[in-house]
């Protein structure tokens, strides 16, 4: 029962539509069909051009997130899987929203806020190399891919290390490696779309002589 307690609190969380309804009060605006179609923060502020309505959404967000962890530690039994689960499903309802036709965000914000509780080490990770990847090429789409990717290879040649900075801590490190693939998962396929386009680009390829 406690699974499915978990993964329901996440999966509700996770689906508020926090871009769409925002765009739809404040600029009557369906962020579905306006710019990239992403229900994220960064679509949110280049279709708007609002730094408070971006600002906003990455918050709002980060919080279904961080709601999905704290929630589950609070009212259920500490036990690692219980709020990885609702930090998971709190991520797929964002990314495929079940009341906009499974359209959403890229889960990036969302996951971030429940990592920074659960499991801090691979948010670290990834922001980490976010940086380094942002300095190389200067594409957002390019630093989420290569954080995506290289973060869950960070955590598996150092699972002993990532192991002991899990809050509550994983009863195993394959709980912990499944957890982590399965959340960069979820974050890597709403990025496939964007990562053919870059593929396509030969410029994804040069480096940037300036």
């Amino acid at each position: 029962m406690n699974y499915l307690i978990s993964s329901l609190i996440g999966f509700i969380l996770g689906s508020f539509p926090t871009a769409f309804l925002l765009l739809r009060k404040y600029r009557n605006l369906d962020i579905t069909s306006q710019g990239s179609g992403n229900m994220g923060a960064m679509n949110a502020l280049v279709v708007t051009k609002s730094k408070f309505i971006g600002i906003a959404v990455l918050l709002v967000d980060a919080l279904k997130g961080l709601l999905s962890v704290y929630l589950v530690l609070l009212f259920l039994p500490v036990n690692f899987v219980y709020p990885a689960l609702a930090l998971l499903f709190a991520v797929f309802s964002h990314c495929y929203n079940p009341w906009l036709k499974l359209k959403g965000g890229r889960g990036l914000a969302t996951a971030a806020g429940g990592t920074a509780l659960l499991f801090p080490f691979i948010l670290i990770a990834w922001l980490l190399v976010w940086f380094i990847a942002y300095l190389i090429k200067r594409d957002i789409i390019f630093a989420n891919i290569s954080a995506t990717i290289l973060s869950l290879i960070i955590v598996f040649s150092s699972v002993n290390i990532a192991y002991k900075y899990s809050f509550p801590q994983a009863d195993t490190s394959g709980s912990l490696i499944l957890f982590s693939c399965s959340l960069m998962l979820i974050i890597f396929t709403r990025h496939i779309d964007p990562l053919k386009e870059l593929m396509s680009n030969k410029k994804l390829f040069i480096k940037d002589r300036k």
